[in-house]
């Protein structure tokens, strides 16, 4: 196996055992062990735990980052269209980033931990600032595509800041209760949002 091959399959490991036990939880130690690896192995390809935990995020908001982009690029393929499908689209593309199938579970309450471990662990900061500054972008270009031509910028503003907001609580409150506020019903309080965006 290639170094890339087992880096990945590292990096899953890790994925398996933030979701299963915490982020806490996570060491050299108990991803090597949920690897396969003995713990000369895994240094090899990561010399310390801090090294391990940052290219993971990495990985993860490049793949979120890269499911997302194929989805903008398939929306930007489909050219105009009218409103009740721009609003579809846009509910499809930003319910990538809620916990509406297995996939998407692990990947946000992996995040989740991510982002609160980056808040003392500066090498982490500029990987979620980097996910936090990329949603709002999102946001921006999806409010921009369901507002009238004329909607003054600092309004798409306010207006992004508020979209991406919404579905950050969405998918916090998805995650941790469930009970509460299933999947599917996030889904539709997300699709209202863009509805009345977009009328």
């Amino acid at each position: 196996m290639d170094a890339a091959a087992r880096r990945r399959d590292v990096v899953a490991a890790l994925f398996r055992v933030a979701e299963r036990d915490g982020l806490a939880r996570v060491s050299l130690r108990t991803v090597a062990d949920e690897a396969g690896l003995n713990l000369g192995s895994l240094r090899h390809y990561f010399a310390s735990q801090q090294e391990l935990m940052r290219f993971a995020m990495q990985a993860m908001v490049d793949r979120v980052g890269d499911r997302l982009q194929a989805r903008v690029d398939r929306i930007r393929a489909l050219g105009d269209l009218p409103t009740a499908d721009r609003v579809e689209q846009a509910t499809d593309l930003l319910a990538e980033l809620l916990p509406l199938d297995d996939e998407r579970r692990a990947e946000l309450t992996v995040f989740l931990d991510f982002t609160a471990h980056a808040r003392t662990h500066p090498e982490l900061r500029d990987l979620a600032v980097r996910a936090a500054t990329g949603s709002r972008s999102l946001a921006r270009r999806v409010v921009a595509r369901l507002v009238d031509d004329s909607t003054p910028a600092d309004e798409i503003d306010l207006q992004a800041e508020r979209l991406a907001s919404l579905v950050d609580g969405l998918g916090v409150n998805a995650i941790l209760y469930p009970e509460v506020l299933p999947p599917t019903r996030a889904r539709e309080v997300l699709r209202a949002h863009l509805t009345a965006l977009a009328t």
